[in-house]
């Protein structure tokens, strides 16, 4: 199916072309940089008439296409691993200066606000998380949530007044005089979470990892559904006078991030996150960080002879298993891993929001992020990126300005946020159906799903 529409989408474009004279025998008479220009140009061209057509016009689209074309149409070779990368990032670090001046899109509207911008970067560790467990190792995980959670309380223990039967203070900022409980620095309880989190993977894993497949599934959605649970009825755990987690109030406030007042008179760091003029910024910033914290590990682990194992159960666990992989032991080490960083969102994101709240640990959160490892591409880096900052957006900001950008040119008035969960799964149906292996695949991903990854039967050799 897809590639017949492929060749029906072709055959009208090569049927437009010839009608100024470019038929598909002149144009692969061109050489390949006229080619490459021509695409890169016509292409921008198109972007830019649809803005100012559908869109709100502003003059930085100029800077933006003059952007795309320095990275796309020169042909970097072997350099384009680091300099595309590090344009990317440059992009990233300098959005707070100009995602504000950027035009409005043709029906997404104006480009994503910073607080949502550090929402995606919490997402995208969650996801590159994930892709441990699933696009590494193969294990179908529904109960992704519960490390969220495992991390996001792990900063209210560390990092608020819950117990305030203790007095402890070991470089927290932005404390009021005579502030009770336990008080690290966030620097501190990230770390401290992510640990927690990896160790309660471990246990939840030993005892279900030897399940495979739909069973393997539907245990993780049971921990999943179990940990939120315990965080609403946390204020009197299993009856006793225990309060972990402060039932349904959650603990708050939270600790903000900051480098405290010698380091900001020293280096001109923020002394503490909650009361910087530019708060989104800042924790969009460490956010970056963590994020790129992650894609470094992600990346060394993938090519580490650990990684390799976990890509050769995903492919074939019986053939694993008798060239000698310890099956337990490798796929604990996926799940604690994506544990880990899963934890670190958890506590990073409760700081942000300054609460720990037991209703933001629902299942739909897990599937949330199973979606965006499936979308971008499972196993590849980038692609789940994409997956998670193109998702996040459409859930905090996107659905909302795409159902205005259509009320306003159809007349009607259609609440299209509330049929989120309608709009992804279509989008699922639609991704599996045309690109089963992602938006931006791994090569060997796709080789897999195009392929297969087992030899020809001998059977049908012999015949």
């Amino acid at each position: 199916m897809r590639r017949r529409i492929r060749e029906e989408v072709a055959a009208v474009w090569w049927r437009l072309a010839a009608l100024v004279g470019l038929d598909r025998a002149r144009w692969a008479a061109l050489p390949r940089m006229t080619r490459r220009t021509v695409k890169v140009l016509v292409w921008l061209a198109i972007a830019l008439a649809l803005i100012a057509w559908l869109g709100v016009w502003h003059w930085s689209a100029l800077p933006g296409a003059a952007v795309v074309i320095a990275l796309v149409l020169p042909d970097w070779g072997r350099v384009s691993k680091w300099i595309i990368p590090a344009a990317v990032l440059a992009l990233a670090i300098g959005y707070p200066y100009y995602g504000s001046k950027m035009p409005e899109l043709p029906l997404f509207g104006p480009f994503p606000m910073v607080s949502t911008m550090v929402i995606a970067g919490v997402f995208t560790m969650m996801a590159l998380g994930l892709n441990f467990v699933v696009g590494y190792a193969g294990l179908l995980d529904l109960g992704y949530v519960a490390f969220y959670a495992i991390g996001a309380y792990s900063a209210g223990w560390f990092a608020s007044s819950q117990f305030s039967g203790t007095n402890l203070n070991f470089g927290a900022v932005g404390l009021y005089k005579g502030a009770t409980g336990v008080h690290f620095s966030i620097w501190l309880v990230l770390p401290i979470a992510g640990i927690l989190t990896a160790l309660a993977g471990i246990l939840i894993g030993l005892p279900t990892l030897r399940l495979r497949g739909d069973y393997l599934a539907i245990v993780t959605l049971g921990f999943g559904e179990i940990l939120p649970q315990i965080a609403n009825n946390g204020d009197h755990l299993f009856g006793t006078n225990l309060n972990l987690t402060n039932g349904p109030e959650g603990i708050t406030p939270i600790d903000g991030p900051g480098f405290g007042n010698g380091l900001h008179k020293l280096l001109g760091l923020p002394a503490n996150y909650l009361t910087a003029g530019n708060l989104d910024a800042v924790f969009f910033w460490t956010a970056l960080v963590l994020v790129l914290i992650t894609v470094f590990c992600s990346a060394r682990l993938r090519d580490s002879r650990i990684g390799r194992a976990w890509i050769a159960i995903r492919e074939d666990e019986i053939a694993a298993a008798a060239m000698g992989i310890p099956l337990m032991r490798t796929k604990t080490w996926a799940y604690a891993t994506g544990a880990f960083f899963g934890g670190v969102a958890g506590a990073y994101y409760a700081s942000y929001k300054s609460g720990a709240f037991p209703n933001d640990f629902f299942f739909q959160i897990s599937v949330f992020i199973l979606c965006m490892v499936i979308l971008g591409g499972m196993g590849n880096i980038w692609g789940v990126i994409f997956g998670a900052c193109f998702l996040t957006y459409l859930n905090y900001e996107g659905l909302s300005n795409i159902g205005t950008q259509v009320n306003d040119h159809l007349g009607t008035n259609i609440d299209l946020p509330k049929y989120e969960f309608g709009i992804f799964g279509f989008i699922l149906v639609v991704v599996m159906l045309f690109r089963p292996e992602g938006m931006i695949p791994s090569s060997r991903r796709a080789a897999e799903f195009h392929e297969g990854v087992h030899d020809d039967p001998l059977y049908d050799i012999a015949t």
